[in-house]
């Protein structure tokens, strides 16, 4: 697994030499999604929101942060959880293991 690393430069006080700091970005945990399924990336959190592709069957995903939409009834039971996979990429969370019924990750927005 790889870490994303953030640097930021910091400006000493008094003539001293700059200091470096390193930041490292969390890993960004992935899902499975459900065994078979192909499943629909919409563009919102919603079945009323346009298709932007389909995933094949056994991708996992990542989750940035997770909303409230369409209730939808899938392989893990049935959720008003949206996944937020990608910029303007939505997942219904009824479809992806998280081993929760709740929200894994933050509120997006």
């Amino acid at each position: 697994m790889s870490v994303d690393r953030a640097e930021q430069h910091v400006e000493g006080t008094g003539g001293d030499a700059a200091a470096e700091a390193v930041a490292t970005v969390a890993a960004v945990k992935y899902y499975p999604v459900a065994p078979g399924v192909q499943l629909n990336v919409r563009s919102g959190p919603g079945t009323g929101y346009s298709l932007v592709r389909v995933l094949p069957a056994g991708a996992s995903v990542p989750i940035h942060c997770q909303t409230p939409g369409t209730t939808v009834s899938g392989y893990y039971g049935t959720s008003n959880i949206w996944d937020n996979i990608g910029t303007g990429q939505y997942v219904s969370d009824a479809y992806v293991y998280t081993g929760s019924d709740g929200y894994v990750a933050g509120r997006c927005g």
